[in-house]
């Protein structure tokens, strides 16, 4: 199934009587088994429109459609589900639980779709986080360096073997060997098959693109910065 924005417009208040203009009509498309990487400056609306494919904000205007479903125009216990079932996230800010250990952050979305976990789902999670080089696995995730938790995130949205990827800057606090890895580990899932899309300013994360979205001011400029 194809993921796509249908002239989305979106805006914030600021603080006076204006709105900010984060998204202006903005209309694109994101196949199975393609690496899209959406670039561009600092507040140009790259995050927000990752968080408007998620069904995590809501645009004024248009439509997020993920096969035939509207994702936009679901009850938001509806989205919850919706996103539950196909997406898996990687936030900016990692949205870890300080307080769990990188095993039991990985197993989170397995917990709101399970009161027992699955046979397996523990070890799978073990090894998603052997392949993202957390080798601390114990103790509270707060007691591990950023970028380890940086490496958590990951894994812990492919749990459930999502047919969306959806990160934000997922390498952002990784030196150039840890982001490689995950870069790879991104392309290798979109030739699965999964519909990938990563906002990135790594140009390793770049370099594995199939696809590149460039975003200015809130639009899409006319043409993909790159085509493979």
């Amino acid at each position: 199934m194809t993921l796509a924005a249908h002239v989305l417009r979106l805006n914030f208040p600021d603080s006076g009587a204006t709105s900010i203009h984060a998204l202006i009509d903005v209309s694109a498309r994101f196949f199975a088994g393609e690496l899209t990487v959406i670039v561009g400056p600092s507040g140009s609306g790259k995050s927000t429109l990752l968080h408007a494919l998620a069904g995590i904000v809501l645009p004024q205007q248009g439509e997020v459609t993920y096969g035939a479903t509207v994702v936009n125009q679901l009850r938001e216990p509806q989205r919850d589900a919706w996103r539950l079932k196909y997406c898996g996230m990687v936030f900016q800010d990692f949205r870890l639980i300080d307080e769990l250990d990188a095993v039991g952050n990985t197993l989170l979305p397995a917990q709101f779709q399970n009161v027992r976990l699955p046979n397996g789902l523990r070890a799978r999670a073990e090894a998603l986080l052997a392949g993202f080089e957390v080798s601390r696995r114990g103790g509270p995730v707060a007691r591990l360096s950023r970028g380890e938790q940086q490496r958590v995130a990951p894994a812990r949205a492919l749990l459930l073997d999502p047919a969306l990827i959806l990160a934000d800057e997922p390498t952002a606090s990784l030196d150039a060997e840890n982001g490689q890895r995950i870069a790879m580990a991104f392309k290798a899932l979109a030739r699965e098959g999964k519909t990938v899309v990563v906002v990135s300013h790594d140009d390793q994360m770049v370099a594995m693109a199939d696809r590149v979205l460039l975003l200015k001011a809130g639009q899409v400029q006319p043409t993909p910065l790159a085509i493979k």
